[in-house]
């Protein structure tokens, strides 16, 4: 299955983003929706204006539920079952992470942020090959954090976050998307009765 991301938002991605926008879910606050499939991140300004769209790495494990437990243990302990970058809605904010670098914690409770990819991360794992690479089907390498390019995070992700923080919309491997997102369920039959 080819997915890549020349294609433009997925389905699901473009439903969210419209859902968001009718329904001001982001309050005034910026936005990012994670499109876990098309392994691509779409920012929003606190209006709903598109800003960009980049290339994400995301949690080797296809899933939408962390571990309980995981934020807890050391990386060296978390199993490739383990590493899922859960689907949700999550208010971000940023703060410092290990080696008091700061972050964008997307969850602080299962330690996921949305950061560039880590200083100290193995050449053996290719990740700024597999960012770039034209599909995502080699985007899942992290323990569950996002990793996006360093460019677009320091000028467009840490300008529009860094003062009160954004909402991170991160979609769903498995689970209904209605089931991750239940608004979406209102979002439907307000548009089903106006037609």
């Amino acid at each position: 299955m080819d997915t890549g991301r020349a294609s433009g938002p997925s389905e699901a991605a473009a439903r969210v983003a419209e859902w968001i926008a009718a329904s001001k879910d982001n309050g005034s606050r910026p936005y990012i929706i994670i499109d876990k499939i098309n392994a691509s991140l779409l920012l929003f300004d606190a209006k709903g204006k598109p800003i960009g769209v980049a290339p994400v790495l995301i949690g080797v494990a296809v899933g939408d539920d962390a571990t309980p437990g995981v934020g807890n243990k050391a990386l060296a302990e978390i199993g490739p079952a383990e590493k899922t970058t859960p689907a949700g809605r999550f208010l971000a904010k940023f703060g410092l992470a290990a080696g008091k670098e700061k972050v964008l914690w997307v969850d602080y409770a299962t330690s996921v942020a949305l950061h560039p990819i880590p200083k100290g991360a193995s050449k053996e794992e290719r990740r700024r090959q597999r960012m770039l690479s034209p599909t995502s089907e080699d985007n899942r390498i992290t323990f569950g954090c996002i990793n996006v390019p360093i460019a677009f995070y320091s000028k467009s992700v840490r300008p529009l976050f860094q003062k009160r923080g954004g909402y991170v919309y991160v979609l769903p491997d498995t689970k209904p998307i209605e089931e991750v997102f239940p608004r979406l369920r209102v979002q439907a039959l307000a548009d089903g009765d106006a037609s």
